[in-house]
């Protein structure tokens, strides 16, 4: 019998190379390509047959999965309603950012409700995560705890315990005997996901994995893990900054770019039920530079305030320093502001930042950028019971974005009054809403500012 050749394959992309690289041509990705052992290209002996598989038509009905609460109101809601048997759920985030925090938390609101749970711990020992318990009021909780890193061990616990819901934290740690790799590499990491899942699908038992960040912000090890579970959380926040913002952003049992907020504070984390107040609350006086943006994040509205402060500039190329937003998005609307409204920003430094450490990536934003830009260049500030939200084309025209009756009932609710939207938004009846629709940027600056 002919030996089989090794096949190479990239981690990151998937893509097969003839022979090992140390970046991959297909993604660029670096030290990403690993040995596999192919699979047999066939049946070993002729006439071996595999099972027959189940089919059913798309017009079956099944009943949803079962969903079990776990009492933390923002948590059910990134999991879609609450945690699925059987389910695997990645969470990611920076070090220090709270993830152990919300984990331990959450574990403990299960385990009170009447959930078996257990919480192994491969970065701490037992003895660290109970002084964390003791700090956050949870010590009395009935949470199986353990410290342990080698896998075959854990999933032997797992079998024999049989809880609804198993944490590991984090899988960077874990390690599998028959791999010839340490712990935390490539190899490692995907057998080690993959024994968990299979697991949590076999015995029904839901598993929440955590797993570390690259300085990307990206989770760390092999992209497939990311395809292999169920959910991917991402737990963000700035270390300046009492918020962490907990973001799904795959989940196959509920929407994604669902969002959770949570305060932290020195009993732990704490739900925010209106993130919305909570991001406006230092809102006092107008100000020039200052706009309220109406977003949608996954299902709610959530207004968050753009700051943008320009000034004369030293440099021979001057700064432009954004926070929260993506750079690139500055740079059009800035182009656009000038090219189709004719308000120039060379020689001047521009600064821009979205209060509370809230990270916005929804184009509906450019307006409220457009107007925290002019603003704060005129010196002119926007009235505060005003709203902003649009898309802002090349061409300077303004867009209709999704959802419009949404944002402007979550405006209405905080005390906001007048909002500017895109003409032909859908915009239904509110009685205590002032909608004015703008058909492009200028006809918006030149009423605004009297400048275009």
């Amino acid at each position: 019998m002919a030996k089989s050749s090794p096949v190479f394959t990239c981690q990151t992309c998937g893509a097969v190379h003839r022979k090992w690289a140390g970046r991959c041509d297909a993604c660029g990705a670096w030290n990403s390509i690993v040995e596999e052992t192919p699979l047999s290209s066939g049946p070993k002996a002729l006439g071996s047959k595999g099972r027959t598989i189940a089919l059913s038509d798309l017009a079956t009905e099944e009943a949803a999965p079962p969903r079990t609460s776990s009492g933390i109101d923002e948590l059910d809601r990134v999991l879609g309603g609450g945690l699925v048997p059987a389910s695997a759920i990645l969470v990611g985030g920076d070090p220090g950012i709270g993830k152990s925090t919300l984990l331990l938390q959450a574990a403990a609101s299960f385990a009170n409700g009447g959930v078996k749970c257990l919480y192994i711990s491969g970065e701490e020992a037992a003895a660290q995560v109970r002084m964390r318990a003791q700090r956050l009021g949870l010590g009395q909780a009935p949470v199986a705890l353990g410290a342990e890193t080698n896998l075959r061990d854990i999933l032997t616990t797992l079998d024999a315990e049989r809880p609804a819901l198993a944490i590991i934290d984090s899988i960077q740690t874990m390690w599998l005997d028959n791999v010839e790799s340490a712990p935390g590499s490539v190899a490692q990491v995907r057998a080690s996901a993959h024994e968990l899942v299979t697991f949590a699908k076999r015995r029904g038992v839901a598993i929440v994995i955590v797993g570390h960040v690259t300085k990307e912000g990206q989770i760390a090890g092999p992209r497939v893990v990311e395809h292999m579970v169920d959910t991917v959380l991402y737990f963000e926040g700035e270390r300046g900054h009492q918020f962490r913002i907990l973001r799904a952003v795959k989940n196959r049992f509920g929407p994604a770019d669902e969002i959770g907020v949570f305060e932290m504070t020195g009993g732990g984390l704490a739900q925010v039920a209106n993130p919305s107040a909570l991001f406006l609350s230092d809102r006092d006086q107008p100000a020039p530079g200052s706009a309220v943006f109406a977003g949608i994040e996954g299902t709610r509205p959530v207004l968050t305030e753009i700051q943008a402060l320009v000034s004369p500039s030293p440099l021979g190329t001057p700064r432009r320093t954004v926070v929260g937003l993506d750079s690139g998005r500055l740079s059009t609307i800035l182009a656009v502001l000038e090219a189709r409204c004719g308000i120039p920003f060379a020689g001047l430094d521009v600064f821009l930042n979205v209060a509370g450490g809230m990270r916005v990536s929804e184009p509906a934003a450019d307006l409220a950028v457009a107007a925290a830009l002019v603003s704060a260049r005129e010196d002119v500030a926007i009235p505060p019971d005003m709203v902003l939200f649009g898309e802002i084309s090349l061409s300077g025209a303004l867009r209709p974005v999704a959802q419009t009756e949404s944002r402007l009932k979550e405006a209405s609710k905080l005390g906001f009054s007048q909002a500017i939207a895109p003409t032909r938004s859908k915009v239904g009846q509110d009685e205590g809403m002032r909608v004015r629709q703008m058909p492009d940027l200028a006809a918006f600056v030149g009423e605004m500012f009297g400048a275009g």
